[in-house]
């Protein structure tokens, strides 16, 4: 028995020895990835509170004397106020679109077995491939004959189109999982089909719905691309073309193009460090049911 003990003693502080060298290197491999993906943005705030003349001179000392005066043209000229209230109309209208109707389509498709079920799955996996440039043109026109070009709806309509298949499916996915004998009991408690995805599918789903949530809204608001085309004039212009104006309007004022994309990407950043854990638990969960 002691002999045992021993030889399981030995291989443990055996394991422990060979596992340092390997966990040092992770976290030596970790902490440069981490470097470079925080340096930038540090970069970038500190490089927001300098004047364009010291950007360009010493961008990389610390702001010791901080200037407000980019934030201040920022919010007095270039309107910032306007455009994050324009973000967060066109954004979220676009997820609200996106999780209803990817609910019920996801519902549907998890829940009942129905005849060209499979073809709509292959439908719906072949559609991520196509790429969003492709259908620029199309959307467009349809948008002119709507009236809707430069309006919240020219531009959440198209991202709302482009969002639901990745939702569908993630949500889809989730739902599968739910055991039949809830459904079961449901129908026994009275429960039609409105009732049993409002009182049951809804809350157990709740982790997959917060997690496309985040998704659709951080690509909704990062949509450059779809934003420069579909609603160009100020008054529904969202805050992440706010960068594409600088250069035209401001010439190269480094120091307020700093600005900007502090005032772009800090608050999405703020807002996913308080939510990463639901983004963990939606993604994960799902599978440790299957």
């Amino acid at each position: 028995m002691q002999q045992t003990i021993n030889r399981e003693m030995n291989v443990h502080s055996s394991y422990g020895k060979s596992a340092k060298p390997g966990t040092f290197v992770m976290y030596l491999v970790l902490s440069v990835w981490a470097l470079t993906t925080i340096y930038p943005m540090f970069w970038i705030i500190n490089n927001s509170f300098k004047v364009s003349r010291d950007v360009m001179n010493n961008s990389f000392s610390l702001a010791l004397d901080p200037v407000m005066i980019n934030y201040e043209t920022a919010f007095e000229r270039m309107n910032v106020g306007k455009s994050y209230l324009n973000s967060l109309i066109m954004s979220g209208g676009t997820v609200i679109l996106v999780l209803f109707l990817g609910g019920l389509a996801a519902y549907v498709l998890s829940r009942f077995a129905f005849r060209g079920r499979r073809l709509l799955f292959s439908i719906l996996y072949a559609s991520l491939l196509i790429p969003a440039f492709a259908t620029v043109v199309p959307v467009y026109e349809l948008l002119i004959q709507w009236s809707l070009v430069n309006t919240y709806w020219g531009l959440i309509l198209p991202q709302t189109a482009g969002n639901l298949t990745f939702a569908i499916l993630v949500l889809a996915g989730y739902m599968s999982t739910i055991p039949k004998e809830l459904e079961e009991a449901a129908f026994m408690d009275g429960c039609n089909r409105w009732q049993m995805f409002v009182k049951v599918f809804l809350p157990m789903t709740r982790p997959a719905f917060a997690s496309a949530s985040i998704f659709v809204f951080l690509w909704s608001y990062n949509d450059l691309f779809s934003a420069l085309i579909f609603v160009n004039k100020d008054t529904v212009r969202p805050i992440v073309s706010l960068l594409n104006e600088i250069s035209s309007q401001y010439g190269t004022d480094f120091g307020l193009m700093a600005t900007a994309v502090s005032l772009t990407v800090v608050p999405v950043l703020i807002v996913y460090l308080f939510i990463s854990k639901y983004i963990e638990k939606g993604l994960t969960e799902g599978a440790i049911k299957g």
